[in-house]
C-alpha cells in the first residue's frame, strides 16, 4: 500500500470511531440514566375518600381506587396489599359468592395490620371454628351503603345479627369506640369500604 492510501484509510477510519461512538450515546444514556417514578406510593384517590391510610393504596393497577371501583367487593379487596390477611379468612369461610353478589353492602375491613393485633391463638381458634370465623366476618358487614355524612352518631345492624356504631367527624372516625378508619368510603362495583386498624368482636 503507498504512504498516500495508507494516510487517506488512517484518516477515514478515525472520523469513523466518533462518529459511532456518537451514535451509541443516546442508548447509553437511556440505560443509565435516572429510572421512571414507580406507580405504586402516593395514591390517586377517587372523591369523597378519606383517612390517613388512603396515602398508602396502589396509584395505579390492582388495589388503586380506579380499580377496585370496577371490581366485585372480593376481588377488589384481593388486589388491596393491606387486606391479604382478610381476604384470605373470607375464602376459608366460604363467605366470597354472599359478598361479591349482594349489591350496596358495606365492609368496615380490618386491615393485615389489625389482624397482627390479635394474639397467635385468638387466630389460630377462628381459623380451626368455621362458625365462629363466619361470625365475626359477617359483624364487618352491614347490608347498606353507609355514607360517611351517617358515620357521626351512626348505629347499624350488621349481618351477623348485632350492632356497631361509629363515631367522629372530620376525617377522624371510630367504630364501636375502638377502631380507627385509616381510609374510608372506597367505592367497589357492589360495595363501600372502610379499612380499620382492629379487629371487630361481635358481642357475647
Amino acid at each position: 500500500m503507498s504512504r498516500t492510501t495508507l494516510t487517506t484509510a488512517l484518516a477515514a477510519a478515525a472520523v469513523a470511531v466518533p462518529l459511532s461512538l456518537g451514535g451509541l450515546a443516546p442508548q447509553a444514556y437511556a440505560q443509565t440514566g435516572s429510572p421512571s417514578p414507580s406507580p405504586t406510593g402516593t395514591a390517586t384517590t377517587a372523591p369523597g375518600i378519606f383517612g390517613p391510610g388512603c396515602s398508602t393504596l396502589p396509584r395505579t393497577g390492582a388495589g388503586s381506587t380506579a380499580v377496585m371501583a370496577r371490581q366485585r367487593l372480593v376481588t377488589a379487596a384481593a388486589g388491596n396489599p393491606q387486606l391479604s390477611t382478610l381476604v384470605g379468612y373470607i375464602n376459608r369461610a366460604r363467605i366470597v359468592n354472599v359478598l361479591d353478589t349482594t349489591n350496596n353492602i358495606t365492609l368496615f375491613a380490618p386491615t393485615n395490620a389489625a389482624w397482627n393485633k390479635l394474639s397467635s391463638t385468638q387466630r389460630a381458634n377462628l381459623l380451626n371454628n368455621p362458625t365462629q370465623l363466619k361470625k365475626v366476618l359477617n359483624y364487618h358487614v352491614v347490608n347498606q351503603h353507609i355514607t360517611k355524612a351517617e358515620l357521626p352518631g351512626g348505629s347499624f345492624t350488621t349481618r351477623e345479627g348485632s350492632k356497631l356504631t361509629t363515631s367522629g367527624s372530620g376525617t377522624t372516625f371510630k367504630v364501636n369506640n375502638t377502631a380507627d378508619i385509616v381510609c374510608g368510603n372506597i367505592p367497589t362495583a357492589n360495595a363501600t369500604v372502610y379499612l380499620v386498624d382492629s379487629v371487630l368482636m361481635p358481642p357475647s
